[in-house]
């Protein structure tokens, strides 16, 4: 093929890949989005920090879950190829949309009800654990040197559109259906809609061209096997700078743009719908960001970005939430939200491609998937659960002092790593 061919086909691939991890991670977030109006009818008993306490749980048994999916899918992706690995994925997907979408409300089923919850939470877990490492590798591998960051940078463009679709689609059913409806029945048109969306993606992820990095691997007289052992005993210093970064970038990242919704309601007082408007526009502008931090890292290096987010979510966390506790206006709260979201921007759009820069392509996928998943589960899936609990027992400042420790560790690994723009281990052009 011409160059020109060649520069097609590769945007023609970036954009279905990115198409397919914005409905996976819309029907994540669809969740998290919709907790408020739902969770009444999973565990009626409690006033509303209560209710949100289980759903938050549930949100967390997804988590732990994703580890389990790194781990096979990881191996998976590695062996049969990046694509089979996004299509498995938004399979269990729309099974875990699909269920919750049709499941019995507690004062229907009793305890079945908040079972189903949990086992569909389980299973999107598991599909979620394998869709970051395959499509963090796969738009990694499918880019181009010279623009690796600006094209891995759409992978949060996704994560960040997905949960930005969720929020969107949540404010058309609040107008088009009011409070009532929403809380009676509407919150089910959400995982009903991320459902039919996973089955299109399905197809589109079918007819992606494979990887040059993963086509070069497979094609290889000898093939060393991606296992966890030969993970550990080979790449045991990039698994824990994994962990270390992904600590402090996920926990802060779930708590800008998935908590801070609840944070709005629950403690700033703002009413459902207000913050649910606060959250949408911030999360506009975050996602119109990446590429441009994307870009700017292709210039100036990995490093220099990811030291902003580590500098800055340790001394502004603390007075950010302080501040947007005690507000009431409207326009302080977004620009409190803008401010915290600007700074993980310097995580965000670019650690896919450092994760995926630090391992060969032969375990590439499962060493960008594992470790992120563990930290991600451990730092990430908590975060709100931890938050709320902190509320609960009345000391809710504790939360912030832990996020803002938990960017300082960050900072640290960030400091002792090496530049992967200059040791890059994609080889492929």
């Amino acid at each position: 093929m011409s160059d020109a061919q060649v520069s097609r086909q590769r945007l023609v691939n970036i954009v279905g890949g990115s198409a397919g991890n914005l409905v996976e991670w819309f029907d994540w977030y669809v969740y998290a989005a919709f907790a408020l109006y739902f969770a009444p009818s999973f565990f009626p008993e409690g006033d509303q920090t209560a209710q949100l306490l289980s759903t938050a749980a549930v949100f967390a048994v997804g988590f732990f879950m994703r580890p389990i999916g790194a781990w096979i899918m990881g191996i998976y992706a590695d062996h049969k190829g990046r694509k089979a690995g996004l299509s498995l994925s938004v399979s269990l997907m729309c099974l875990g949309s699909l269920a919750i979408a049709v499941a019995p409300t507690y004062e229907t089923a009793g305890l079945l009800s908040p079972a189903i919850l949990v086992v569909a939470r389980m299973v999107q877990g598991i599909s979620l654990g394998g869709e970051y490492g395959s499509s963090a590798t796969y738009l990694s591998e499918i880019a181009d040197r010279e623009r690796r960051g600006f094209w891995s940078s759409f992978l949060y463009v996704t994560i960040i559109g997905g949960q930005l679709s969720a929020l969107a689609l949540l404010l058309v059913l609040q107008a088009m259906l009011g409070e009532e409806a929403m809380q009676a029945w509407g919150w089910r048109i959400g995982f009903a809609v991320g459902a039919v969306l996973a089955v299109v993606v399905f197809v589109i992820r079918r007819r992606l061209s494979e990887t040059q990095s993963y086509e070069n691997v497979a094609k290889a007289p000898t093939r060393r096997r991606s296992t966890l052992l030969n993970l550990m005993r080979h790449h045991p210093r990039e698994v824990l700078l994994v962990i270390a970064i992904t600590a402090g970038g996920t926990a802060a990242f779930y708590t800008y743009t998935i908590y801070l919704q609840k944070f709005l309601v629950n403690t700033s007082g703002f009413d459902r719908a207000t913050a649910s408007w606060i959250m949408t526009v911030a999360l506009a502008l975050m996602l119109l960001l990446q590429p441009l931090a994307g870009r700017l890292s292709d210039r100036l290096g990995r490093r220099p970005m990811m030291i902003f987010f580590g500098i800055c979510g340790t001394l502004f966390t603390y007075p950010i939430f302080t501040f947007l506790a005690a507000t009431d206006s409207r326009l302080v709260a977004f620009a409190l939200v803008m401010a915290a979201l600007v700074m993980i921007t310097g995580y965000t759009s670019i650690n896919a491609i450092v994760k995926a820069e630090l391992f060969p392509a032969d375990i590439r996928a499962l060493g960008v998937a594992l470790p992120y998943a563990l930290a991600n589960t451990i730092f990430g899936g908590t975060a709100e659960y931890i938050a709320l609990w902190f509320k609960g027992i009345g000391h809710e400042s504790w939360f912030y002092i832990y996020i803002s420790l938990l960017s300082a560790a960050y900072l640290v690994a960030v400091l002792r790593m090496r530049e992967t723009k200059l040791t890059s281990q994609i080889l492929e052009d």
